[in-house]
Formats: C-alpha cells, structure tokens, sequence
C-alpha cells in the first residue's frame, strides 16, 4: 500500500501536465480560428471599401478606411483619436461594443451618453498605456486617418477577463484620429 501511494504525486502531476498542453493546444485552436475569422473580415471590407489598405504589424491589422496626413505615429509620441471596441466575432455590431467615446456610435448602440465620457483620448504611445495589439495597430497611424484595429486574443486581454469582455477574445477598434505628435 505505501508503493501505490509513492505514485500518487508523480500522476497528479502527471495529468496536470497532460490538461495544461491540452488547454494550449486548445488556446492555439482558439487564436487560430479567429484569426481566420479576421482575415476573412479584412478581405470583405477591402473588397467593399475601395482605396482601403491593410497594413499587418506584429500580430495587428489595420484596415486603412481613410487615409490621413503627415507624420505617421511612432513610439513615444502622442495620439489624439476617438474609439469605439467591439468583441470581435468575426464582424462588427452594435451588441458587441463595450466601450467608446464617439457620441455618434454610442447613441447608435442605444448607451446613454454623457457628455464627460464623449471626450477626445490624448495617449502616449507606449507599452504601459495600451494592450499590445491596440499598440501595434496605432504605430504609424496620421492626422485624420479613419481605421479599423483587428487582433487576435493573444495580443488582447489574453487570459484575464475584463469587464463584459470575455477571456482571450479577439477585438476590433475603430479610430478615428484627431492629432499625431511624434
């Protein structure tokens, strides 16, 4: 009896091994189909958006809608922009947002809106102010461009759930860019 009970902590960790690579594999299954999902998206609307233009940077996609002026974003510089995030299914719609500060996508979505909320961002673009997917997309970003921001979970919230938005999910900002100062 004390030779069977020698075993029981090297298979605990044995199956706790076994349950880890498979909620990995499982993980992977998950970022892979939504970035299917995304690039399935990104080609419908360049597709019925003429003159738009994706640029990939480090696991993002920036769907170009407009496209602005001047210097583009770089590390370190500020970005003045309104924002509307949606959880991204493999479209955008109202029932997904979960946060903006564009009155007019706000009032579409049915949220109440205050004036205090409604306000222009002004940010730094830096690893400690945005996740690293929302990061990556506003790099390059100029005066007046209109675009959407596409990533996977992996470069999201990954793990954590935060507020309505569900752990690991994939997100889509549309940014609408005031100001660019590198």
């Amino acid at each position: 009896m004390k030779n069977r009970n020698r075993y029981i902590p090297s298979v605990l960790i044995f199956l706790a091994l076994i349950a880890t690579g498979c909620s990995k594999k499982q993980l992977e299954t998950i970022y892979s189909n939504q970035e299917n999902r995304i690039d399935s998206f990104i080609q419908s609307q360049l597709s019925s958006n003429e003159g738009s233009v994706i640029i990939y940077n480090n696991g993002s996609n920036r769907l170009i809608l407009s496209q602005g002026e001047g210097e583009g974003l770089k590390e370190g510089g500020s970005v003045s922009f309104y924002y509307a995030g949606y959880v991204f299914e493999g479209s955008i719609n109202q029932n997904n947002l979960f946060a903006t500060n564009h009155q007019a996508t706000a009032e579409a979505a049915g949220w109440t809106v205050t004036d205090g909320n409604m306000n222009v961002k002004t940010m730094t673009l830096d690893d400690s102010n945005f996740i690293s997917g929302l990061k990556n997309g506003l790099e390059g970003v100029k005066n007046g461009e209109i675009c959407y921001i596409v990533f996977s979970g992996k470069y999201g919230f990954g793990p954590k759930q935060i507020g309505t938005i569900p752990a690991n999910s994939a997100l889509v900002y549309q940014i609408w860019v005031e100001d660019v100062v590198n």
